[in-house]
Parts: C-alpha cells; sequence; structure tokens
C-alpha cells in the first residue's frame, strides 16, 4: 500500500472521516445527531455528509486545548510549512490569537509599543494583560489618501526614549497591503532583548512568492497572528498563531489561547485549517504566484482607465501587489460613492471603501475571468465634478497612554463638553475617516492640542469612529 507522505494529508480530516464512517450511534453533542435532526435549510448549507463529521469532543478528534493527536500533528505541519517552531490553530478568529500574544507575554504594567491604528483586539488584548501602550505614529500617504505603516526610524527613537518597553506590536502588512520593514524592527528590538509580535492579519499567503513582503516568521517575528480566512482557503473565524521560543514563554502563549477559545471547538472550522494548510503545502507558491502575476496584469489595465490610479509604490516600506488599490477621487467620487455603484448597478464587490479608494482582494482563487469583470466594472464607473478634500490629520508624535487600558476600561466614567476636557484622561476612542488613525486613544491625556483637532476634522465633515456622542459635542473622560 502507497504510504501518503505526512505533509500531503490532512490528519484533522482523516480523523473525521474515520469516526463518520465508523457508523457510531451518538448519543452526544451535537443536538442534531449527525445530521439526522438537520432542518433542510442546514443540510443545504454543510451537505449531509458535512453534517455527519460535525461532531468534536470525540477521543479520535483530539482537544484543541491539549491537542497530541490529529489537531496537534496537523499543527505541527502548520508550523513547519510557515517556518515557525510551534502553530496554534485558531477557532474565535484572529482577534483572539492577537490578544492572546499580548495576554501571554505581557503583564500589568509591562510598556509596549503599538501602532495608533492598530485593531481594537489590541486593545482588548492590552485589557486583558494590563499592560501600558505607548502609541507610535503611522506615515500617511498624502497624495492616495492611504495610511502606511510604522518606520524603522520611528521604533528605533521609541525604543531610545522608553527603555522600559518588554514588547513591539506591528501591523505588517496593513488592510491595504503595506508592510513593515519587520526584519530590522525584529533586529532592532532582540538587540535589546525586546519581544516582537505582528499582527500578520492580512499576510498569511506571504509565504508562498518572492514578490511579496518578508512574511514576520522569516523576518525574525517571535509572534505572529494570521488569518489564514482572509486570503488562503480556510473558513471564515479560522486563523493560525505562529511561534519562535527564543525570546518568549510558549507555554504561556498556549495557556492564553487555551483561555481565550471556545471549549467546544467546531471541527468542521478546524479542519478548514487543516485542508487549507495542505493546499498551501501541495501548490501554494503556484497558487499565489499565480495571484500576484493576475495583480500586475490588472494595475497594468487600471492605469490606462481614465482618472483612475493605483498605488503601486511606496517609499520606506514594501507592499503586498494583490492588495489592489483604487484611487477614484479624479472621477469626482468618493471611495463610499464608487462602492455603492459597483455594488448595486455592476455586481462588484470591493473589500472595502475609503473617502479616496476602492480596495480590491486579489486571492488564489481568481482568475482571468473574474480580472476582467473587475476592469470592465471599473470601466463603466461614471464621472462627476472634482470634489475638494481637506488633508487629513495624522498624529505625528510618539504618546505614552497615562494610565493602561485596563484601568480605563474599570474606571467610572463621565461625559462632559469637548472644551472642559483638557487635561483629563480619555475614555473612549476617537478616530476619523480620513486617515482612519485615532486622534485619541483610551488612557491618553486630552490636550488643547487634540480637542483643536477634534474641532476641525468635524469641521471638515469626515466620519468619525468610536466616539460615543457622533457630534463630538461632548467625550467620555475617568471622573
Amino acid at each position: 500500500m502507497l504510504r501518503v507522505p505526512k505533509e500531503k494529508s490532512a490528519p484533522i480530516v482523516s480523523a473525521m472521516k474515520k469516526y463518520s464512517a465508523d457508523k457510531v450511534t451518538p448519543f452526544h453533542t451535537p443536538g442534531h445527531k449527525q445530521g439526522r435532526g438537520a432542518h433542510e435549510f442546514l443540510r443545504e448549507l454543510l451537505t449531509s455528509e458535512g453534517l455527519r463529521q460535525e461532531v468534536s469532543l470525540m477521543e479520535e478528534l483530539d482537544d484543541l486545548h491539549e491537542p497530541h493527536t490529529c489537531i496537534k500533528e496537523s499543527e505541527n505541519l502548520a508550523a513547519k510549512l510557515w517556518h515557525a517552531d510551534e502553530c496554534i490553530f485558531v477557532v474565535n478568529g484572529t482577534s483572539a490569537a492577537v490578544q492572546a500574544m499580548i495576554f501571554g507575554t505581557l503583564k500589568a504594567g509591562d510598556e509596549i509599543l503599538i501602532p495608533r491604528n492598530a485593531h481594537r483586539s489590541v486593545i482588548a488584548g492590552l485589557i486583558l494583560s494590563g499592560a501600558v501602550p505607548i502609541f507610535l505614529p503611522v506615515e500617511y500617504d498624502e497624495k492616495f489618501c492611504v495610511p502606511l505603516n510604522v518606520s524603522t526610524e520611528t521604533v528605533k527613537r521609541a525604543i531610545k526614549n522608553f527603555p522600559n518597553v518588554k514588547a513591539i506590536l506591528l501591523v505588517s502588512p496593513n488592510y491595504y497591503g503595506v508592510a513593515a520593514d519587520v526584519a530590522e524592527i525584529a533586529r532592532l528590538a532582540h538587540e535589546v532583548g525586546i519581544i516582537l509580535m505582528v499582527d500578520e492579519a492580512h499576510g498569511a499567503h506571504l509565504q508562498f512568492s518572492d514578490e511579496l513582503p518578508l512574511s514576520a516568521m522569516d523576518s525574525g517575528a517571535d509572534l505572529s497572528a494570521q488569518s489564514t480566512h482572509k486570503i488562503l482557503g480556510s473558513l471564515t473565524q479560522t486563523s493560525m498563531l505562529m511561534l519562535r521560543k527564543n525570546f518568549i514563554d510558549v507555554e504561556k502563549v498556549k495557556r492564553a489561547a487555551s483561555l481565550l477559545q471556545t471549549t467546544s471547538p467546531n471541527q468542521i472550522l478546524l479542519a478548514s485549517l487543516d485542508i487549507a494548510r495542505l493546499q498551501m503545502e501541495t501548490d501554494g507558491h503556484e497558487k499565489i504566484s499565480s495571484a500576484v502575476n493576475l495583480s500586475k496584469k490588472i494595475r497594468a489595465a487600471i492605469k490606462n482607465l481614465r482618472r483612475l490610479k493605483t498605488f503601486d509604490t511606496v517609499k520606506n516600506f514594501s507592499l503586498d501587489t494583490t492588495k489592489v488599490t483604487v484611487n477614484v477621487q479624479d472621477l469626482g467620487l468618493t471611495g463610499q460613492e464608487a462602492e455603492k455603484i459597483l455594488r448595486n448597478e455592476l455586481k462588484v464587490q470591493c473589500e472595502l471603501s475609503d473617502v479616496a479608494n476602492l480596495l480590491f482582494l486579489i486571492t488564489y482563487a481568481d482568475n482571468e475571468q473574474t480580472a476582467e469583470i473587475l476592469i470592465d466594472a471599473l470601466k463603466k464607473l461614471p464621472q462627476r465634478p472634482i470634489k475638494k478634500f481637506s488633508p487629513p490629520i495624522v498624529p505625528k508624535i510618539i504618546s505614552s497612554a497615562t494610565i493602561s487600558p485596563r484601568e480605563t476600561f474599570y474606571a467610572p466614567v463621565e461625559s462632559i463638553r469637548l472644551e472642559k476636557s483638557i487635561g483629563r484622561i480619555c475614555a473612549e476612542e476617537i478616530t476619523f475617516y480620513p486617515p482612519g488613525i485615532p486622534l485619541i486613544m483610551p488612557g491618553e491625556k486630552i490636550s488643547a492640542e487634540v480637542v483643536a483637532l477634534i474641532r476641525q476634522e468635524k469641521l471638515s465633515g469626515s466620519r468619525v469612529i468610536g466616539a460615543f456622542d457622533s457630534t463630538l459635542e461632548t467625550i467620555n473622560v475617568i471622573t
């Protein structure tokens, strides 16, 4: 009998199929009893075979919290493929992976450098751990109205100014595909014993093409949280947390991840991670290279379209070219207006829109046909009188929270007039789009400059996010 190499197998899937084929009469969860009681709509969604395999916690199906058979084998295969020492499968979304990175490495009072535009899961991780953030300014491209990333020089300056920092968190690549110089920042961090963790939610595919930015693990990061579902082929909500042993306590991170994950993990979600890894193992380089080449063709075609620009080069940063950002300002449209036209009239849906841009994700699932559909739809966007946009305000200083997000979370809060808030500790996040970079974060002291900037941005008509009072007449502060 021909033996299949471990790398070419799917251990979790094999265990599920074996249990299903054993024709056990179930007196255990889930309540649909391998599909016998499932509603027809659920059967249509998952198929009869999918429902038969939608079980968990059986001995042969392993335990996500104490993996030792099929889950452990699959995690080990993933760690090897992504050049990590260990891998943890996550079914509570990348938010849980990000929180586990922070909660599993830091304690109350520890200082950590984070970008001002970090995902809200980072703040949740700070609340859980009690760590204190030092906010790093994010570079910004005013021509395209696109946030870039944290520069190496900014990190170097922050390490010098805050010698007690225990960790750095980067978001790389960001939503628009802009990647920091993770390798150089890893070198700077490790020289002084600082942990480097990367929110790599949009970068699970970087490993499989030399034309993309270097992955976090290959750059020397200690931890990396990847949204396997965003660009690769696992189901929504599934992620992988990659770990390197040198600077962290791996067992502590595993305990943190276990605390943050459900005790009833869906076996189909786990199987999808197993399958996504297998797919990349067998022909990941071919598939991701195909996506890179297709994105090049799309970019070239867009450059020939009237009044459209693509975001292609970034000084001092690298770019994941499979994230195609299309600037529509010269059509007289906002990105949000263009998105509505594409979705409602042309039946094309972008990943996101902002005041100036549309973002399209090109993945291994795309082909020449879908590329033509996208290009044809962009050709049909209407032209209107060009709007004038005021340059957005972007915080440019390194600032430290006065108190930790955990203290802010539990502190009594009151709502006061914005003009009376100077000198008080902010209890909320206020962000304007563009640029999507918070002007004030929970735990920061409110300055006269920030109040003036909030007033200015409010008058400009920018969209405000995160404020309890969207009119910004009042602001929440700690009493």
